[in-house]
């Protein structure tokens, strides 16, 4: 089960694409919020249509003076790959073992190797989610839905 609306985000230290330490409270002492994006795995079809939507309206997002990252249990490399390939502007974590997306209660088990469930969390600067956007299909519209809930938290 994701975390609620409410609850405190956990706390968290990850590599990113450059393989360069990522820890959340950190990003969030610069930001309003921060759009923290669970993904199954990078260069399939559905994650690369929501990367790609995320890429497209990140200025809107950052205007809010917020901020996007996507979190996979792909290796840091294959991320970085993802990133370049697509020519993605904003960071993605490596969060190969799981403990993240198990600590955000979004882990998929029972495949080959586990992977994230396609769930969204929006976290204001105190670090409190304060919207999880969950089973939307199609991809790509998780990053709209987002900018709205955004939107709509800080007020804007």
């Amino acid at each position: 089960m994701p975390l609620e609306e409410g609850s405190r985000a956990p706390d968290f230290e990850l590599p990113d694409h450059e393989g360069r330490p990522f820890r959340l409270s950190e990003a969030l002492a610069r930001l309003k919020a921060l759009v923290l994006y669970f993904y199954p795995r990078a260069m399939t079809p559905g994650c690369t249509r929501e990367a790609l939507r995320f890429n497209e309206i990140l200025d809107e997002i950052r205007a809010l003076g917020a901020d996007v990252v996507g979190v996979s249990t792909d290796s840091v490399q294959a991320i970085k790959r993802f990133r370049e390939k697509y020519g993605l502007r904003f960071t993605l974590l490596s969060d190969r073992e799981g403990k993240v997306a198990e600590a955000y209660g979004v882990l998929k088990r029972g495949t080959r190797r586990p992977s994230a469930e396609r769930v969204t969390f929006l976290i204001d600067a105190s670090g409190v989610v304060r919207a999880v956007i969950k089973g939307v299909r199609p991809a790509e519209k998780h990053a709209d839905l987002a900018l709205e809930r955004l939107r709509d938290i800080l007020g804007e």
